[in-house]
């Protein structure tokens, strides 16, 4: 089984990196058509003023609020027959994906008034659409999150409650921070909502919600999707249940079921990234 799974996670590890290579490609690409505008820029303003002045643009009432992308997002495809613990619920689109503003997302749970998160769609666009994607499918509602970790956060969005499910599809990492020099301000805050990364770089329907700051002794690898800006008296409440063994000789299930009843995602809204965990309110 273990040359089988290590050849499995190899050849995921492959697509991604193809993946996050096209994702280059086109970069360099839109940095080289910025450049090329860049020299005529002059003359298209003076073009732009004369269109302004002869009416031209007096119809137009895109005001570019939320605007949208297409093939900003991978989505690889998973197998179910390999890896059991995954549920299939179809892959999210690839066209007209917000790529600014935030998305507001409310996790009601078993255990107080409901978390609501901003998630950053400006840094995470493909990890906001996910979130959204999957709670459209009800993916989320009525299951357990099966850990409290080590590192102060609490872990969700595994139906299966394994640590192994998903969704039958994975995406890259996007918005990992780096790891700061000694004295730094902590990497994930608390009120920190991230993905768990798994292998790293591989990304499903898991992730994180940070109840304490925390910094990681070496890299960094969990993306960051969003903020906590109400219901902290909820995960508080919850930082405080304590755990046992889950079955492996790890000391992080919860003793007490934490369930997550529903999860919704709202529309994009233009605006700044989530503001600061620090200042979340509860």
């Amino acid at each position: 089984m273990a040359p089988s799974k290590d050849r499995q996670r190899a050849l995921a590890r492959a697509k991604l990196d193809r993946q996050m290579a096209r994702r280059a490609a086109r970069e360099r690409r839109r940095r080289r058509i910025t450049a090329g505008v860049g020299a005529g820029v002059a003359v298209l303003l003076i073009v732009a003023g004369v269109a302004w002045l002869g009416g031209a643009f007096d119809g137009d009432t895109d005001d570019g609020a939320n605007p949208t992308a297409d093939d900003v997002c991978a989505w690889t495809p998973q197998s179910t027959q390999s890896n059991t613990d995954l549920k299939d619920v179809g892959t999210p689109p690839t066209a007209g994906i917000p790529t600014s503003g935030t998305r507001p997302m409310t996790i009601t749970t078993n255990q107080g008034a409901p978390i609501v998160v901003s998630l950053n769609v400006t840094n995470a666009p493909c990890s906001a659409e996910t979130l959204n994607f999957l709670a459209s499918k009800k993916f989320y509602d009525n299951t357990e999150c099966h850990e409290i970790t080590a590192e102060g956060a609490l872990r969700c969005g595994d139906p299966s409650g394994t640590g192994r499910g998903g969704p039958a599809y994975s995406f890259y990492s996007e918005n990992v921070p780096s790891t700061p020099a000694a004295g730094a301000p902590a990497v994930y805050p608390k009120g920190t909502v991230a993905l768990v990364s798994d292998p790293p770089g591989q990304n499903g329907s898991q992730f994180l919600v940070f109840f304490r700051d925390y910094t990681p002794k070496t890299e960094a690898r969990y993306p960051i999707v969003g903020t906590v800006t109400a219901g902290m008296a909820t995960l508080t409440k919850i930082s405080k249940i304590p755990t046992v063994d889950n079955g492996n000789g790890d000391r992080v299930k919860p003793r007490d079921k934490i369930v997550v009843q529903t999860l919704t995602v709202g529309e994009a809204v233009a605006g700044d990234p989530a503001p600061d965990p620090s200042s979340s309110q509860s």
